[in-house]
């Protein structure tokens, strides 16, 4: 395997660091997502995060709002959109973070990724790239197959000095399930972590997955390279679609950020907070830190599942004061 697919001690150190720092405080945000902009240069069926005509976030603007994300105290930025790559500073951005202490990390669709672009981002400092690859051939539905992407694995392989993860699917709507192990053991053979996601369906309900859907789950949670006992039992009980008893951290130890600058629980609950990041306080922090949501034993967002694993154990939470809803279509990543 190529030397670039050797992690780095120095982010060992870093990220090990930034997880005492965690576990040793509850008052800043561990991971945010945010949005440079909206525009995508595809269109999958199944998504609720783009458009086409959306113009990319001044970098000014964008380096203001990873500022203030360091000085709450943040751990890792993880770039998202749309399609993160249209954006025409995205490495100054992601520069940004890492010059500002944070971890750095990066959600594309991969189709934009050739040997220069890869450059490009170790020269950066991203640290963790994903890729969610829906089927091995194309379909209406989605055109994020491993027939097309699986020249950008090998140029990962060869050339990236960032963590890979490979995403692939199960759930509504899949019409081929055995596709995520063939996708999954072609992640594993490049060296890259291996995933898989759930999709609910179009009205946003979960549903339990069939027998062979549910064997392919358990086959491709094996190849994972990680694993931790409560959160397969959280992932265990979305394959099933029965609810799950967590503390929710959205809006606290989470953060989700639009391409408007709004601070949200997460991708498929915008609209609350609804407030403007830079006027995002500790204050905020606490509140939402406390604050129950009444959307989370359905949750399928995992990003903010795996963030609120380190509060798990620690602090109740008070009734929501705002009532949220199930709405939208999401994935829930699972190792």
């Amino acid at each position: 395997m190529n030397r670039h697919r050797r992690k780095p001690l120095q982010r060992r150190f870093r990220e090990l660091r930034l997880l005492w720092k965690g576990l040793r405080s509850t008052a800043h945000p561990v991971q945010v997502h945010m949005v440079p902009m909206r525009r995508c240069n595809l269109a999958c069926g199944y998504c609720n995060e783009y458009d086409d005509v959306s113009k990319p976030v001044p970098l000014e603007e964008m380096q203001r709002r990873v500022d203030h994300l360091a000085e709450l105290g943040t751990t890792l930025v993880t770039i998202s959109g749309g399609e993160p790559l249209l954006h025409p500073e995205l490495d100054d951005i992601i520069r940004r973070i890492r010059q500002r202490g944070m971890l750095a990390g990066l959600i594309t669709n991969g189709y934009l990724l050739v040997q220069e672009r890869i450059e490009r981002l170790n020269r950066a400092g991203l640290d963790y790239l994903q890729i969610s690859i829906d089927n091995v051939q194309p379909d209406e539905v989605s055109v994020k197959s491993l027939k097309v992407l699986d020249k950008k694995l090998e140029l990962l392989a060869a050339y990236a000095g960032f963590e890979v993860n490979i995403n692939s699917v199960l759930g509504s709507g899949v019409k081929h399930p055995e596709d995520a192990l063939t996708i999954a053991r072609r992640a594993v053979h490049f060296g890259f972590i291996a995933t898989v996601g759930i999709i609910h369906d179009g009205h946003g309900q979960l549903r339990p997955l069939g027998a062979q859907e549910a064997a392919i789950y358990a086959q491709v949670k094996r190849l994972g390279k990680r694993s931790f006992a409560r959160l397969n039992r959280f992932q265990d009980n979305i394959t099933r679609a029965r609810p799950n008893r967590w503390k929710c951290r959205a809006g606290s130890r989470y953060l989700y950020i639009c391409e408007n600058g709004l601070v949200h629980y997460c991708s498929q609950q915008r609209g609350y907070p609804g407030k403007p990041l830079a006027e995002y306080s500790q204050e905020d922090i606490r509140r939402e830190y406390g604050t129950a949501k009444e959307c989370a034993p359905y949750c399928t967002v995992a990003c903010v599942h795996y963030t609120s694993m380190m509060d798990f154990w620690r602090d109740e939470q008070a009734v929501a004061a705002v009532e949220t809803v199930r709405e939208g279509t999401g994935l829930v990543q699972i190792k």
